[in-house]
């Protein structure tokens, strides 16, 4: 990790070039030990959350902390900020879990919802045909390919852009599990993530699977929601895989697959509170001027 560091100026030298483009930063081919190693880390991770999802009466992560930071932790969502932090796997010998030449991101983020009910932050999640509204720049493109119960196939265009611009078609299996009204959660595993070469030109095409600039191979996140406290508190936890960039000419896309997983998980965190604060105030202000009507409709039966 010390080597890529020594090359940020020359990292810097290079957006002086005109006309670099992602192709030519990095070219690496993903190999099936790092797929090995990475589904161990997120069988390892399944293990912990279900364990954690069978505390009584603490269901968010952040309710499994010391009592001095978790009461710190939901001081500052209720107030309206967003909590983050990252987070590490270990093996049953303690030892944290890597992936060979190639790099795991485990971030965990959080916010509150004030006002809204579990119902209508699941809503706003579910409705992925409008996340390309609600999740830009990021999200391009969304699409529900299939709902078939608590199961979600799902597409995205994304664009990831940290001194470089990166697009990916990505493919996402989702599923659902409700546990009673107040209480939901969710995982979701990529299937395919596949880098778009020259987007939005005429010349647009897809690179072969594992066989690209390597800016995001994998991608899996669970959520869980927690109605309590008059709103939904939403906490989600996103675990990435991308190559250990060497020293280089490609070290330039090292901020990239470094800063982007935590930015980009803050920025969903925030765009859900969003959502979830509009989901729950236009219902709430339909259900205020559907009450006003019926009572002047009322008001004038008297006079009939």
């Amino acid at each position: 990790m010390k080597r890529a560091y020594l090359f940020i100026t020359t990292a810097v030298c290079f957006l002086a070039l005109p006309g670099l483009a992602a192709a030519s930063i990095m070219n690496v081919r993903l190999k099936p030990q790092t797929v090995a190693a990475f589904d161990r880390y997120v069988q390892a991770t399944e293990a912990r959350i279900d364990a954690e999802l069978k505390r009584p009466g603490e269901f968010l992560y952040v309710d499994g902390l010391p009592e001095p930071q978790r009461d710190q932790i939901l001081r500052q969502l209720i107030s309206g900020q967003i909590y983050m932090a990252p987070l590490t796997t270990r093996d049953a010998s303690g030892e944290k879990m890597t992936a060979p030449d190639a790099l795991i991101h485990h971030w965990l983020g959080a916010v509150f919802i004030p006002g809204a009910s579990l119902a209508e932050v699941i809503s706003v999640v579910q409705d992925y045909d409008h996340h390309q509204d609600w999740y830009r720049p990021e999200v391009i493109r969304s699409r529900l390919v299939s709902h078939e119960g608590n199961d979600f196939k799902i597409y995205y265009r994304l664009r990831k852009q940290k001194v470089i611009t990166v697009t990916l078609d990505t493919d996402h299996d989702v599923h659902y599990f409700p546990v009673d009204a107040t209480h939901e959660y969710s995982r979701s595993v990529s299937t395919r993530i596949q880098e778009v070469a020259n987007a939005g030109e005429k010349d647009e095409h897809e690179k072969p699977v594992g066989n690209d600039g390597g800016f995001l191979w994998r991608l899996d996140s669970w959520w869980r929601f927690e109605e309590r406290d008059r709103g939904v508190y939403a906490g989600g936890e996103a675990v990435s895989l991308t190559p250990d960039i060497p020293p280089g000419p490609a070290w330039l896309g090292k901020p990239f697959v470094t800063r982007h997983p935590p930015a980009t998980l803050q920025d969903t965190q925030r765009a859900t509170r969003a959502a979830g604060l509009e989901e729950s105030g236009g219902k709430k202000q339909a259900r205020h001027s559907n009450s006003t009507g019926s009572r002047r409709t009322g008001a004038r039966r008297p006079g009939r």
